[in-house]
């Protein structure tokens, strides 16, 4: 893939999911503090907090940003007793009635109907599992770069964003070995009246079989981006999805402005968005700067790599690979794979110092993963 100098150049943000507490550290009861800020909103409930970075010129940028929103937001929940919860998974919850829906009213009304079609359909407690979404983008005049046969441009880049997709569902579960960091949960979150930490089977639940995942496996038809919006249509119309928001897989096309399907089927794609990253706890603002700039390597990597036909058997690898991934002890041949992809991208990034310091940051965690599973460790709870 040729690397011009605006190789590494593109847009960048960042959404973070965290849930509010009081100072007994349970679920805050106040109404949503901040109005109608686009850049300090709500999730699925009244106290699940999204911060929602604007458009930055690069990951430091985005950060920067986040660390500015999140000043903020703690600054106004101090002054009313309530913190922010840093865990993706959510603190002790006696019963569902702590959890109450985003209470959106007006033009905004058909975001609470939907969060109500959730609640029917998982249940609020799954709801509350909270995380980081990065989006990216390239720059424009990459893509124009690329295009050397002047096709049409709008045209071209659906179809790059569309191959890159594939490529990233299909490698997902890298990114869930190296940032996976909730084992640990409330009893509560089983059963009501139940308490005390339990230490799951799962390095990260929202990323496992009990997280963020439809009841059943959406297959999806990705030989072009009208294929794939109208495959996504067909779930909908027959009901198996309320709407394109309701598709749990770890990666997302989004077009440009209000995100529905309509607009990614007119519009084209604007950006590309991965799901899967846990709050990381022992990073001041829930996710390291390394961990977001390796996941950009990976996309520059993953575009690189020749095109294939994402079949439904390969759409069924990629979500089981996905789960495996989320395991406390990961099967250790997807180990041994990460091990080797992350020395592919190594070779690949070979002419840059600070992408292989990046790199070998995270390859220290999948060896330390490594030895932790070969060690099959009990934990006596």
């Amino acid at each position: 893939m040729k690397k011009s100098k605006y190789y590494y150049s593109g847009k960048f943000g960042i959404e973070r999911e965290t849930l509010r507490v009081d100072s007994q550290g349970k679920l805050a009861q106040t109404p949503h503090p901040f109005g109608s800020d686009e850049h300090i909103t709500r999730d699925f409930c009244e106290n699940q907090i999204e911060l929602v970075t604007p458009v930055c010129h690069s990951i430091d940028e985005a950060l920067c940003s986040l660390a500015e929103l999140d000043r903020r937001a703690r600054e106004v929940l101090a002054e009313k007793g309530e913190s922010i919860w840093l865990y993706s998974n959510p603190p002790h919850i006696e019963s569902e009635d702590e959890i109450p829906i985003a209470d959106f009213t007006g033009d905004h009304s058909s975001k609470r109907s939907y969060r109500e079609v959730l609640q029917r359909k998982y249940g609020k407690k799954l709801m509350l599992f909270s995380g980081i979404h990065f989006n990216f983008s390239f720059a424009e005049e990459y893509l124009r770069e690329l295009n050397t046969e002047n096709e049409d441009f709008h045209a071209f880049r659906d179809t790059l964003y569309l191959r890159l997709y594939k490529q990233l569902i299909l490698h997902s579960w890298l990114l869930v070995l190296l940032t996976a960091a909730s084992p640990c949960y409330d009893a509560s979150l089983d059963k009501d009246g139940m308490s005390g930490m339990i230490i799951s089977r799962y390095s990260s639940m929202r990323n496992s079989e009990r997280g963020y995942w439809n009841k059943f496996l959406p297959i999806l038809d990705h030989r072009s981006l009208r294929t794939f919006t109208g495959s996504i249509k067909k779930h909908i119309v027959t009901g198996s999805l309320y709407s394109a928001s309701e598709l749990y897989l770890p990666i997302r096309l989004k077009p440009k402005g209000v995100n529905s399907l309509e607009n990614l089927a007119a519009g084209g794609v604007d950006h590309i968005e991965l799901r899967m990253f846990d709050l990381n706890p022992s990073a001041p603002l829930g996710i390291d700067s390394r961990d977001l700039k390796f996941a950009h390597l990976l996309i520059l990597y993953l575009l690189s790599q020749p095109d294939f036909d994402l079949t439904p058997a390969l759409q069924e690898k990629a979500a089981a690979e996905h789960k495996n991934a989320a395991l406390l002890e990961p099967d250790i041949k997807l180990l041994e794979r990460g091990a080797a992809m992350i020395d592919e991208i190594a070779e690949y990034f070979s002419d840059n110092e600070e992408a292989q310091q990046i790199i070998g940051f995270e390859k220290n965690k999948i060896n330390s993963n490594a030895c932790f599973s070969k060690t099959s460790m009990n934990y006596a709870l």
